[in-house]
């Protein structure tokens, strides 16, 4: 159960029972305390009744005003604002898809993959508007994302982008970041040594032990586990020890080897490990039946998969788990890491643009997916628009109206809304329809989930715990992957 409140010497908060006897409340700034119910009833009522210590966290955290009502009010919006700093400051994620040519099967492909290169590619001429579209971003930092298909198969491009980018920001100033995401099977030392001259990261897909990575993403040879560790390798040899990250995806094979797969990482040196459920997008989806499981099953396991994390970290060994970084962020720093999901106005559009094969534009890598099975109503226009073009799209507008949590309808009595948002790109592949109620999808269902957990762990955790927790809630990045 959650209500909402905004009475006389009150500020806006939520709050959401934790069990019989109390509740965790959350201030419209995202602060939260655990109160016990006498304590709620005491903060809605008669707050003078409350103890000293207490009353006096719960001014500072936005839930009562100070002796300044005006301060408190403008104070408080001043909070809201720089949470929502991250998704209203401009386009900073932008992923330009140069090729749709891969050599891998897997089972969870979001898109249909080609072994040919005709039709399947962006030309030099759309790469070249694609990074003049960037450059009109207010974002003063911009990250550059290099997805496929496999687009180190099109490494041409790639260097073309890069190069292109580089010479244009000697004028621009801004600070840049490039990703490729590959598999990495087809790297080579050149590429290596050209990646590295141009501080490039490479990101790949690691789903566990030789058995379940190469069920998860087979190839012909049957090798696809010792070729991808083959490129971390070499990667890390000429490029350095961090320059790849990994990232798995949690199919229902995956669900019997939870703390396997995270001895995986750390056998592989990785120092993250980002647990993610199935992304059921384009043909993903038509693969439900041998891939999905439910929403407790996937819980169950990501239970597990934290806790051996956890444990590596009582051994010494450093490992951070991505999911629980992102939430950590949310309820713990007042910065908010940007992660495009949980967003509101959402960060499709708004902080990420898709620079597709296809020659369109889309609002997020969620949408170009829903366009390979033919939704293309998410498309924002063709690749040289400008960026005011693009911006003026209906599909902006109904992504922004659908996106606003406290007033999307069951969310805007959510305790949970002050980090979170309603996911219409998700709700179009679950029901064809942006504005579904967001209580009906995934996407909701999953993080109340994980925002109820984390809350349970936070007002249990041990002094172990909160350091981890407070380590991992404030880096120096957060992955978006």
């Amino acid at each position: 159960m959650s209500a909402n409140f905004a009475v006389g010497h009150l500020l806006p908060f939520s709050f959401h029972r934790m069990d019989e006897n109390s509740v965790v409340a959350v201030s419209a700034a995202g602060d939260y305390t655990f109160l016990r119910q006498q304590e709620l009833v005491e903060l809605i009522e008669s707050p003078e009744k409350l103890e000293f210590k207490k009353r006096a966290e719960l001014q500072s955290k936005y839930f009562l005003k100070g002796a300044s009502s005006f301060g408190s009010v403008e104070l408080l919006r001043s909070r809201i604002a720089a949470r929502k700093e991250t998704v209203l400051a401009g386009q900073s994620l932008h992923i330009i898809v140069p090729t749709l040519q891969c050599e891998h099967s897997c089972q969870y492909c979001q898109v249909s993959r080609r072994l040919e290169d005709v039709g399947h590619s962006m030309t030099p001429i759309q790469i070249d508007a694609a990074c003049a579209t960037i450059f009109q971003s207010q974002a003063n930092a911009l990250t550059i994302e290099f997805q496929g298909g496999d687009p180190l198969l099109r490494f041409d491009l790639i260097q073309r982008a890069i190069d292109l980018i580089q010479t244009m920001n000697l004028g621009y100033k801004r600070r840049i970041r490039f990703v490729v995401t590959s598999t990495l099977h087809q790297l080579t030392s050149e590429m290596c040594e050209y990646l590295r001259d141009n501080q490039v990261y490479l990101s790949t897909s690691l789903d566990g032990p030789a058995a379940l990575h190469n069920k998860n993403r087979p190839l012909p040879t049957r090798d696809s586990h010792a070729r991808t560790l083959a490129g971390i390798e070499l990667a890390r040899r000429i490029m350095g020890p961090h320059a790849v990250a990994a990232l798995m995806t949690t199919t229902k094979a995956s669900l019997a080897h939870p703390e396997a797969i995270v001895d995986e990482y750390v056998k592989n040196g990785f120092s993250e490990i980002f647990i993610r459920p199935l992304s059921l997008y384009g043909f993903a989806k038509r693969n439900i039946k041998h891939l999905g499981y439910t929403l407790p099953e996937f819980t169950n396991f990501y239970q597990k998969a934290l806790q051996r994390v956890l444990e590596w970290n009582a051994r010494g060994t450093e490992l951070r788990e991505g999911t629980a970084a992102l939430i950590l962020n949310k309820l713990l720093s007042p910065f908010d890491a940007g992660y495009v999901d949980l967003q509101s106005p959402t960060g499709s559009g708004l902080a990420v643009l898709v620079y597709n094969y296809d020659g369109y534009v889309y609002p997020s890598d969620e949408a170009r997916m829903l366009a390979e099975t033919g939704d293309c109503s998410l498309r924002l226009g063709t690749i040289g628009d400008s960026l005011a073009e693009l911006m003026t799209s209906p599909v902006i507008k109904q992504l922004i109206e659908t996106s606003i949590s406290t007033q999307a309808a069951g969310c805007e009595t959510c305790a949970f809304n002050s980090y979170c948002g309603p996911d219409p790109v998700g709700a179009q592949a679950e029901f064809g329809e942006m504005g579904t109620i967001a209580l009906l999808t995934e996407h909701c269902k999953r993080h109340k989930w994980l925002f109820e957990y984390f809350f349970h762990k936070l007002r249990s955790a041990d002094d172990d715990f909160l350091d981890i927790a407070y380590r991992w809630a404030h880096p120096a990045g957060c992955s978006d992957a």
